[in-house]
């Protein structure tokens, strides 16, 4: 493979402390890297070093001769004065662009709703986003750099972008860095994974699940972790083990591994306790909307809707933007009143929403977090466990000292968390999420689900982190046509039937005729977003695959067994010790990479047997 792009010694302080200390990377032909850390860790500061927009204190990076590199940061802008076509693909004449498959390929994914001709000044700072994005991509790169790119895309651009990505750059050709708290779209992207923190980069081998079993590991044997951390990140290794439908379809890592991990590890949510609870609370009747329509002048939003919440729902909703959601949501939550139909509430029903623009905080901002928090008291768990304020805080990430810190002051993330924590410690009994994982890092988005599996209450969330989705909330529907639709699988096949949709192959007559044969094949290849017949094995076919299989299965254990001990090795190495740290790490590396073409020949040959 060809090396694009090389970094060795990089040190930056902004005289808070090293950003990055002595950090030494590189990047070859073929890398797909997602880069993860928490907020402030430094992954942007690392992503502007290596694309030559920030010169490091010392140290340097050298570029391959040649080496074009196409870079999306989160301060890029479009010039406001130029059309979209002008932004996107520059002079170049009408007739040149739409005959160019890639170009037209790019504009349908990320800019189908804004008009070529269109001012970029007239645009919303979403839409300038991502015209921004779909000018990076139309460049010819060797190499290209992302910072947040599924920032102000929904569902449908997110799995575009990820595809396009993948088609881009098959094995051994040009290069991806991308930033993202997105771990759908890392688990679909990555091949490896950088964890930014302390000044120090940790390399991982493959997606954000290859990298959760890793870390799990990493920790397990070096015992560096508090154990609080150690079990919140086991949580998550279950969730990705037994719980989300995109997780099995693909496997990054080593089974047998992982349920040895987690096999102590209690379910993720215990759906009979929480009902119950949230029965108790609330009674039988929560919110019911029947025969519901809502006009904005001449224009229907939705007509003839029926939909019931009970007690303990936990619902997801999807749809295009204006489809209708967020009219939806202000019906649940009583904000708004419908043109015709009813909304029935019960009487007990107390609702919360997070909304995306931070509300709940502002009349706060000079006030210090710990007095926000002080005048609430405690609330209980689904398990019984009653958690203070300030248990609450911890739990959620908050030190001693941001405990002082004014609200006005805090972060982007910081005030997400804290609006949460605000709402949640009101005691709702129904809460309404909208968009709520921005500006959380990965760490902090598996805290927060982690707190709502055993929140008690029902649940409504409308969100582009498709993950997440999954994670929290045990049925989807999808707000088409004025209509609610009911999606038994998924976001999977919402994403389907919108791509059917676009493409005319299924109109709105066999909308429950796509979604009856989509269930029937997932009821058919569990986990699978696209399945294939096997094909037929003679006898002796049959026995030489599992011959194989079985070699394969003996080989990968004893990689494993090889990789714990380095991974032991290292732990115990004298740490001053670079060049016996270095020969050991490309020993895990050489490992790793053997075991990666292991685990695709292992699903080659189980998707033979079938």
């Amino acid at each position: 493979m060809a090396h694009l792009l090389g970094a060795e010694a990089l040190h930056l302080d902004f005289g808070t402390g090293p950003v990055l200390g002595g950090i030494s990377i590189g990047l070859d032909d073929g890398d797909r890297i997602g880069m993860v850390g928490a907020n402030g860790a430094g992954k942007s500061t690392l992503l502007k070093v290596l694309a030559g927009r920030v010169e490091p204190d010392d140290g340097r990076v050298t570029i391959a001769r040649g080496t074009r590199i196409g870079v999306l940061d989160q301060s890029d802008h479009v010039d406001e004065s130029l059309t979209v076509a002008q932004a996107i693909v520059g002079d170049r004449d009408e007739h040149e662009w739409a005959a160019d498959p890639r170009v037209r390929d790019i504009m349908s994914g990320l800019v189908p709703d804004i008009a070529a001709d269109a001012v970029v000044g007239d645009l919303s700072g979403g839409q300038q986003r991502r015209v921004a994005l779909a000018h990076v991509l139309v460049g010819d790169h060797d190499a290209i750099f992302l910072d947040e790119p599924t920032n102000h895309l929904d569902v449908e651009g997110v799995t575009w972008l990820a595809e396009h990505l993948k088609r881009r750059w098959p094995a051994n050709r040009g290069a991806l860095l991308v930033v993202t708290h997105d771990r759908w779209f890392l688990d679909e992207v990555s091949t490896r994974t950088w964890e930014v923190h302390d000044g120090e980069v940790d390399q991982y081998e493959g997606g954000y699940a290859a990298y959760v079993l890793q870390r799990v590991e990493r920790d397990r044997i070096a015992a560096v972790t508090e154990q609080r951390r150690q079990n919140l990140m086991r949580k998550e290794l279950a969730w990705l083990r037994r719980g989300a439908p995109a997780r099995t379809s693909k496997p990054k890592f080593r089974i047998d591994a992982a349920n040895a991990l987690i096999e102590d590890v209690p379910p993720i949510r215990d759906t009979v306790k929480l009902h119950r609870m949230a029965a108790a609370r609330l009674g039988k009747d929560v919110v019911e909307l029947v025969r519901v329509g809502v006009r904005y002048g001449d224009k229907e939003v939705l007509h003839d809707l029926d939909f019931n919440l009970g007690p303990g729902d936990r619902i997801g909703l999807l749809g295009e933007n204006g489809a209708g959601k967020s009219t939806l949501l202000r019906l649940i939550t009583g904000e708004q009143e419908p043109t015709s139909g009813r909304v029935k509430t019960g009487l007990t029903v107390r609702v919360a929403q997070l909304s995306q623009q931070l509300a709940e905080l502002d009349e706060h901002a000079d006030e210090r977090v710990s007095a926000v928090v002080k005048r609430f008291s405690s609330i209980q768990l689904s398990d019984g466990q009653e958690m203070t304020p300030g248990q609450l805080l911890e739990r959620m990430g908050f030190t001693s000292a941001q405990l002082k810190t004014p609200v006005g002051r805090l972060s982007g993330g910081q005030r997400r968390r804290l609006q949460l924590l605000v709402v949640l410690l009101g005691e709702p009994n129904v809460l309404v999420l909208d968009e709520p994982t921005n500006d959380l890092d990965t760490d902090m988005l598996a805290a927060l689900e982690d707190l709502l599996d055993s929140w008690p209450g029902t649940l409504v969330v409308v969100s582009h982190d498709r993950y997440l989705m999954e994670r929290i909330t045990d049925q989807q529907y999808a707000v088409v046509d004025g209509g609610l639709r009911h999606l038994p699988g998924g976001v999977d096949e919402y994403v389907e039937l919108s791509r059917e949709r676009r493409t005319g192959t299924s109109g709105i007559g066999t909308f429950g005729q796509a979604e009856d044969a989509a269930a029937t094949v997932r009821a058919a290849f569990p986990g699978a977003v696209a399945s294939h017949a096997a094909p037929t094995l003679t006898g002796a076919e049959r026995r030489a695959v599992e011959k194989e299989l079985k070699a394969v299965e003996r080989r990968m254990a004893k990689i494993q067994e090889l990789t714990e001990g380095t991974h032991h090795e290292m732990a115990m190495h004298d740490q001053s010790d670079f060049a016996g740290l270095a020969k050991r790490m490309r020993s895990l590396q050489e490992l790793a990479d053997e075991n990666s073409e292991l685990e695709e020949r292992w699903l080659e040959l189980s998707e033979q047997l079938g």
